[in-house]
Order: C-alpha cells, then structure tokens, then sequence
C-alpha cells in the first residue's frame, strides 16, 4: 500500500508554490523616488493621488479615497453612508471578521446571513428574511474573487432603502456583467494587505461613484476636513487614515502587473478545475453565469468525505499539507466565533440563542469546503498537476484502508 506523506511517506511534492509578493526593481525605485523627495505623506505627494485615480479606474469607478487598510475602508464607508448607534448592517456569516468588527466599531449591530452553498456569496434570500425596519446596509463580501449575486442586493436595496457596500478585499479586478465590482453598490472597499492580489503590505481604499459619498469618506479619512477648505477647516468629525507615499509607490507598480497576473491566475483556475473533475468526490465551487471576471484570489472546492473513506475535513487538510499542498479549512462562520457572539450580548442584549443558524456557511466550515491560496494558481502546469496528484494519491490510499477493514 502507498504511504501518505503524513504518515511518514514520500510527498507529491516538496519545492514551494510561488512566493507572493510579486516584486521587483520597479518597486525599488519607486520607494527610492520617495524616499529622496523628501514627500512622504499623501497631503504633499503625489503617489497616493495617483493611486486613487488609476485604481478607481481600474475598478470602473469615479472617486477612490486611499486609507490605512481595508478594515478602516470599510468603517469609513459605514460612516459615509450615515450608519452609526441603533442601526443594524446584514453580513454574511462566512467571511473575515473585520466584516463584522468594522460594523460594531461605528456602533451598530451586525446580522447574520447564510451563504449560497453553491457559490459561498451571501444569499440574497437569508438576506431578505433578516431586513427590518432598523436595516441600514448590507455589505456583501466577494468571497475568494467571486463577486456577488448583485443584482439581486441592489434590487432589496430599492425595494427596502439600504445601502450596498461591497466588501471587494479579495475581487480586485472582479467583474459582473461585464462591470467590475466595488462602485455597482453605494461604496465599495478593497484591502491591500499582504495576501491580497494587489498589496503594500497594508493599505485599503473606498471606492464609489455618488459625488456626495467620496466627499464624506474623504472628510473622515482626512480628519473632517473638506475638500478645497482651509487647512484648520474642521466641518465634521475624522479620524488621520490617510495612506502614505511610500504605500501607494508600491502599489502603482502592483498595479502595473495586475492584469496579467489576473490573467494568469483565471487561466490556471480553469485548467485546476479540468483536472479535479476527474477526481470523484471534487468539486470545484460554482460559477456564476454573471461573473464575467472572477479574481481568483483563492480557489475553493468542495470535498466528499464518503469519496475519501469517511476521512474527515481536519485530516483531509492536514493530509494535503503533509503533500506539499498549501490547503486551508477556512473560516469559521461568524455568527458561532466566540468573541463576536460576547460583543453581542454586552453591546446590544444579544443571547446567543437569538443568533439564527447559518447552515450553508457552518456545513462548509465543518464538512465540505477546502481553500488553496492564489499562490496555487501563480505558477506551473505541474504545479497544478501536483495538486490532483495529492488528491488522487489520499483519495487511492483512503480507499484501500477502508477496503481493508
């Protein structure tokens, strides 16, 4: 019988994927541009303003406001949109708490909502069963790339009068029907932080196309001043999130690559989801027929554990690790994480039997979802081949266990 490498076999494979970040002299001569100018902050450079441009741009938006990252982009879009105390924010239950935390930092309430199982994305019918008369936005997450069913959110938003933010941290350069996200809602936000597909680092941005908005989120990022106004010209309460030269140095020549690696990482995806359906018991997640630019920042499948001799999630990952594969579990749904079920109860009364149940989003965290990293997708027709290779290999040596028995 043939060894698992956990088991103390040989692994598939033992050379890295492809490190991330991408980089190169372009950035070094960037950050040495600035660093010599002697501009280092936004107020008197002009790299930040060029990034807000050509990102706005890129992403089929009017106004882009640079800040310090994408957890405080998604605060400030709550802050443009006039949420605050006594309002609630519907969010998807599978996503990175910062969806969450940035929804309870301007002192609203967040709620809830299931993902289509098919997809990941937030379902716009568990959204619809949790609106209420104190709904003041719904912020739907472009999990892994793959943008949300936006028709569907912008149609409750007319019908119910919230706004759309889109949490877009993980779809730069996604696009629906031919659009591409973060300015198809209200206010959209992206992240830059180190595993994104454009990064410095950290760093974030607010995009949208309502005149009104940008000149909010600009007057809360740049401590309630407003454009063209003096410089102790203070007309609403802001916060310094400004993004530095040197961040937005690294990121116009990010941008530079993005296309292609974009490119790159859609046509690896295809060529991964070739492979695996061959493998019984693989599925790669669906598509949506609308999404006319998926961003690929992670590849997700599902996993049947009856195909793999009733192996559970936790070894199956720990099984493709052990084979060189960089596989993750994921998240844990948020609605059952621990710290955002307290801040629940001691900031709004909240009991933890008052939570509905998120099934899709809990059977994909205990069952069934299984995550690889876009570095995945960056490299080699024999890096991908490697990856069906360790699930053939877990799935043939599961199968002979269990025959065993």
């Amino acid at each position: 019988m043939n060894r698992l490498a956990i088991d103390g076999g040989d692994p598939i494979r033992t050379e890295p994927f492809p490190a991330w970040p991408v980089f190169g002299a372009e950035e070094e001569r960037a950050l040495i541009e600035v660093l010599r100018s002697g501009k280092w902050g936004a107020l008197d450079g002009s790299k930040v303003k060029q990034f807000q441009e050509r990102f706005a741009a890129f992403q089929d938006a009017k106004h882009g406001i640079c800040v310090v990252n994408g957890t405080l982009a998604l605060e400030v879009a709550l802050r443009a949109a006039g949420v605050g105390p006594g309002d609630e924010v519907i969010v998807p239950s599978y996503t990175f708490i910062a969806t969450a935390t940035s929804v309870l930092a301007v002192g609203a309430r967040p709620v809830f909502a299931d993902v289509d199982p098919q997809t990941m994305q937030i379902d716009p019918a568990s959204v619809e069963e949790r609106v209420n008369s104190r709904t003041r936005a719904v912020i739907p997450v472009h999990l892994a790339g793959h943008p949300a069913d936006l028709d569907a959110l912008m149609a409750l938003a007319g019908r119910y009068g919230f706004t759309v933010i889109e949490d877009a941290a993980q779809a730069h350069g996604a696009a629906w029907k031919g659009r591409r996200v973060g300015a198809i809602g209200h206010l959209g936000t992206f992240s830059f932080q180190s595993s994104k597909n454009i990064t410095a680092g950290e760093g974030g941005i607010v995009v949208t196309n309502d005149d009104a908005l940008a000149a909010r989120a600009w007057s809360i990022h740049n401590v309630g001043r407003v454009p063209g106004g003096l410089w102790y010209q203070h007309e609403s309460i802001g916060w310094n999130l400004r993004m530095t030269e040197f961040q937005a140095a690294v990121l116009l020549c990010q941008l530079d690559r993005a296309e292609e690696q974009l490119h790159r990482r859609q046509v690896n995806a295809a060529a991964l989801s070739g492979l695996l359906a061959h493998i019984d018991g693989v599925e790669p997640l669906s598509v949506d027929s609308r999404v006319t630019s998926h961003a690929w920042h992670l590849y997700l499948f599902r996993y049947d554990p009856a195909a793999f001799g009733g192996m559970d999630k936790s070894t199956f990952i720990r099984c493709l690790q052990a084979e060189g594969i960089p596989a993750a579990p994921g998240y844990i749904p948020l609605h059952r994480n621990r710290a955002m079920r307290q801040a629940l109860w001691e900031q709004f009364g909240v009991k933890e039997e008052d939570i509905p149940p998120c099934p899709s989003a809990e059977r994909a965290c205990d069952e069934t979802v299984v995550w690889l990293p876009q570095s995945a997708l960056m490299g080699t027709s024999q890096d991908l081949a490697s990856i069906a290779q360790a699930l053939e290999k877990i799935q043939a040596v599961a199968s002979q266990r269990q025959q065993a028995k």
